[in-house]
């Protein structure tokens, strides 16, 4: 059911709001390259607990996978349309939103309630 908050995190817990995004299909950038310009799933918005990933979060969370590169847990609540092409764009005002990139994707009930995202941060080299 959409709206749910979950069994495993209050709402208290969901201090960050993300964006849901994908990147959609090449377009011209006017200098002879291309943009990917992002996509919002829908709804596109949503409350959701971001902490850096420890070890013991991805050994708990994707064992028996090599995600070596994983920098930060999202918990929110679960959205179907997310993926490992999602990426999920956190508020940080007043700075940039900061860029996470789904590496794993888990329902840890089973229940369609909540997700469990690992995550790469995307760091901007411009």
């Amino acid at each position: 059911m959409p709206g749910l908050i979950g069994v495993a995190q209050t709402i208290s817990r969901r201090q960050k709001h993300v964006t849901l995004v994908v990147l959609g299909p090449p377009e011209p950038d006017g200098e002879g390259g291309f943009v990917r310009p992002d996509v919002p799933l829908v709804p596109g918005d949503s409350w959701a607990r971001v902490r850096p990933a420890s070890q013991s979060d991805m050994e708990a969370l994707a064992a028996g996978t090599v995600l070596t590169q994983a920098t930060h847990l999202v918990s929110l609540p679960y959205h179907p349309q997310i993926t490992t092409e999602t990426i999920v764009l956190v508020e940080n005002y007043p700075n940039p939103d900061r860029r996470l990139s789904v590496l794993y994707r888990g329902d840890p009930d089973e229940r369609s309630a909540e997700l469990d995202l690992l995550c790469s941060e995307v760091v901007d080299a411009s």
